[in-house]
């Protein structure tokens, strides 16, 4: 038996997967094996990509395993649940194929947070050098430096951040995540939050370890933010036993006010203008997601960023 897994579901990945790769063959602690559960096996194949992943496996003691779903097939808590359902290692990790293991020891501290209470660690999101300077901060505020331990006697001082999680890259304990039934299916997003809270629920602790650490970070624009923020707020209406008594919105308030502070003091004016632009634009999309019921049909399609969802 392996002692830990990796599991990344893709979708036309490209160069950068091939590094999140290699990365992940020269840790400290290797991973038994890479499972990789791809959508749109005709995309893959024209890609080439398959020739790059096996050339770096060449000798390598890490194994390697591919499937092939349909794009109807995808579903965000299914997908890894059939990636988790082809390893019989002690713990896994889920990331996502943009993702790229800071340095050597992503996996090890990761493995490191776990003991007798604590089932799921998640690490830190470094920016890329491309990231612009709301990005930055924006990381920076998700991710801080220091790590914690949550539990359900967080909840009132924290808030919706008590089931804050994400799959970028995360770790889980096996026995634990059969026990409690997987990732829920059928969400449009948020599995890795809709698990925390179940482990929460359930008595156990998360830790967000922050000397665990990965690249990832995006440039979205107004827009890519709007419908991004519809399907989170889809994700929250879909859930009120979760998320009708805790409120989000004041830890987005929070964060937009430290952003432009940390703007204005570094004299960049014209990204206040840009973090008003995008808070806006996330705002009205986490609304209309929140009231999707209300809305027609092409519109809740049009608005989405996981279109593929409302089929």
């Amino acid at each position: 038996m392996n002692l830990v897994d990796v599991i990344i579901p893709t979708y036309k990945p490209d160069n950068r997967f091939l590094t999140s790769i290699k990365r992940l063959l020269a840790q400290s602690v290797k991973p038994g094996k890479i499972i990789i559960i791809n959508t749109d096996k005709s995309i893959w194949d024209k890609s080439g990509i398959e020739e790059g992943i096996k050339g770096i496996f060449e000798g390598s003691e890490v194994s390697l395993y591919i499937e092939h779903i349909e794009k109807n097939e995808f579903d965000h808590g299914a997908t890894r649940n059939l990636g988790v359902s082809k390893s019989d290692a002690k713990y896994f990790i889920c990331m996502t194929q943009d993702a790229v293991c800071f340095d050597k020891e992503t996996v090890k501290y990761l493995l490191r947070g776990m003991d007798k209470s604590i089932k799921m660690t998640y690490a830190r999101q470094v920016p890329d050098k491309k990231a612009n300077k709301i990005e930055k901060f924006t990381r920076e505020f998700n991710y801080p430096v220091e790590s914690m331990i949550k539990s359900f006697n967080e909840r009132q001082t924290l808030g919706i951040k008590t089931y804050f999680a994400s799959n970028v890259c995360a770790a889980y304990e096996r026995e634990t995540f059969d026990a409690l039934g997987s990732f829920d299916t059928g969400e449009i997003l948020n599995e890795d939050m809709l698990y925390a809270y179940k482990l929460i629920e359930h008595g156990y602790f998360i830790k967000y370890e922050a000397w665990a650490k990965v690249i990832h970070s995006h440039n979205y624009s107004g827009v890519a933010q709007f419908k991004r923020n519809f399907d989170i707020g889809v994700s929250q209406a879909s859930n009120p036993h979760i998320f009708k008594n805790i409120k989000s919105e004041s830890e987005g308030k929070k964060m937009v006010l430290k952003t432009v502070r940390h703007l204005l003091s570094t004299h960049s004016y014209i990204s206040v203008v840009k973090l008003v632009y995008i808070s806006g634009c996330k705002y009205a999309g986490f609304l209309a997601g929140k009231n999707f019921k209300m809305l027609p049909k092409s519109v809740v399609r049009a608005f989405s960023m996981n279109k593929g969802f409302w089929r």
